[in-house]
């Protein structure tokens, strides 16, 4: 009888994967052994594998020239990566490494561009995508950058106000663009997005504010959907109202030649994750290449702003399982030596499910348990994952047992609060970088930050 945890992995996915391998009966990640990142730094421990970030970009790459090749598509394809989506240096230096652009949010992001310029990482060519909601600050840090001769930074204009904040601020000569307020899907709690200028208002707004204003010129449409880049009847009606909304505003600017399709590439989040990433990319690129042909106008730069595809599957979370308890004749939990709320706060506020796996005794029974965090709160729990409403992991039998969240990379950080004060003052835990050289099997470490320590929490609040 097949009862053991290698044989439910095995049975239920397709097993090993590119990025996961068993060896006696231990986890490995990316070909790191993870029993050995665990006997050198403990638990719990968040990890960034740094290569996977490069990988990823130049994945991304590779697909959207080939599918431009594919249809003799005349723009050209620019990759841009969404600082909100993790901020560290260590994340930014290795994303710049790949000839990429940068997506700003709110107006500290500025700070990072000019220490990223003052360190030599960028140029003042590279294009700075400048979206979110422009108070006086950003519009002032945005105005700076612009003064300085970053002459590829573009402000999105996120309502029809800000265009007269800029015209304030800006002195020279400036590119702007027009952020799109798509309509959101169906599920949502409203019909369209807070974000951008409707649709039906764009035209108008061209003609009235921006079209004979000597100082800026329209350089880019921007239009972006929550849910991300999907093969769903509602991404494809959304971006045929944004060509047609590009359309209409070719016709009076004929500066106007990039599109930035906004909204990301999807990430794995289950063994049995399945996306035609080739398909999607070509699909849309033959789509706008279809319409430029028919409506008789030049295809315009594509770009793209992926947060989570490019940082995302970077990121691992290591916990101990510290005690068992069997509350009732059908719940069995295990305790985790940190909390969920607090190390991975999507597991709590939109209930994302991530890769969980055993990182050791892969040999051992395996039986189903709940996933219980260290804090007080009710909610500080970890029931099911995306392809099943359960969890199953090895029993215990006196050994010590780790797991793993995979493809956690994204966001938890700042979301959680990164040095700052956690609930129950759960600490965060130690962060480490896997690095390896190009075209090495060696990897090495380095310790990017240890646990947080009581003193800090104490400064944070008073004492």
């Amino acid at each position: 009888m097949k009862n053991k945890y290698i044989d439910l992995i095995e049975q239920t996915f397709e097993f090993p994967q590119d990025e996961f391998a068993v060896v006696d009966n231990e986890l490995n990640f990316h070909d790191v052994p993870l029993m050995d990142i665990i006997k050198q730094y403990g638990t719990p421990l968040k990890i960034t594998y740094l290569p996977k970030i490069s990988s990823q970009i130049q994945r991304a790459k590779r697909m959207f020239n080939v599918a431009m090749a594919k249809v003799d598509y005349e723009g050209e394809y620019n990759y841009c990566y969404c600082t909100k989506s993790s901020q560290f240096s260590f994340i930014m230096e290795e994303a710049l490494r790949n000839d990429i652009h940068i997506e700003t949010s709110s107006a500290y992001d500025i700070q990072i561009i000019n220490s990223l310029y003052e360190s030599g990482l960028i140029d003042k060519d590279r294009y700075i995508i400048c979206n979110g909601f422009k108070r006086p600050q950003y519009v002032e840090n945005i105005a700076t950058l612009i003064q300085n001769g970053f002459e590829n930074t573009i402000p999105i204009l996120d309502n029809k106000e800000e265009i007269d904040l800029f015209d304030a601020a800006i002195e020279k000569k400036c590119k702007i663009g027009i952020r799109i307020a798509s309509e959101e899907e169906p599920k949502f709690d409203f019909y369209t997005s807070r974000l951008g200028i409707r649709y039906n208002d764009i035209v108008e707004f061209y003609r009235q504010k921006i079209k004979n204003n000597k100082k800026f010129e329209l350089h880019m449409l921007h239009f972006f959907i929550n849910t991300g880049i999907k093969d769903t009847a509602y991404y494809w009606n959304e971006l045929s109202k944004c060509l047609n909304v590009y359309y209409e505003l070719k016709k009076l600017c004929p500066k106007l030649n990039n599109l930035n399709i906004g909204g990301g590439f999807p990430i794995k989040n289950s063994l049995a994750f399945e996306y035609d990433y080739e398909y999607m990319a070509e699909e849309i690129i033959a789509q706008i290449k279809s319409f430029c042909v028919q409506m008789e106008i030049e295809e315009p730069n594509i770009f793209t702003e992926f947060g989570s595809f490019t940082v995302g599957e970077s990121g691992a979370t290591l916990f101990s399982i510290i005690n068992q308890k069997q509350q009732n004749d059908r719940e069995n939990w295990y305790m985790i030596d940190s909390s969920f709320m607090t190390t991975l706060p999507d597991t709590w506020g939109i209930k994302q499910r991530y890769i969980l796996l055993a990182i050791n005794n892969w040999d051992k029974e395996y039986h189903r348990v709940f996933l219980g965090g260290l804090t007080c709160d009710s909610e500080d729990f970890y029931s099911g994952e995306s392809h099943q409403n359960a969890i199953f992991l090895p029993k215990l039998n006196g050994d010590p047992q780790y797991i793993g969240f995979f493809n956690t990379g994204a966001y938890q950080e700042s979301l959680g609060g990164f040095g700052g004060i956690q609930h129950c003052l759960i600490p965060a835990p130690k962060h480490i970088i896997i690095d390896r050289e190009k075209g090495d099997t060696e990897y090495y470490t380095r310790l990017f930050a240890k646990e947080q320590s009581y003193r800090s929490m104490m400064r944070i609040l008073g004492y």
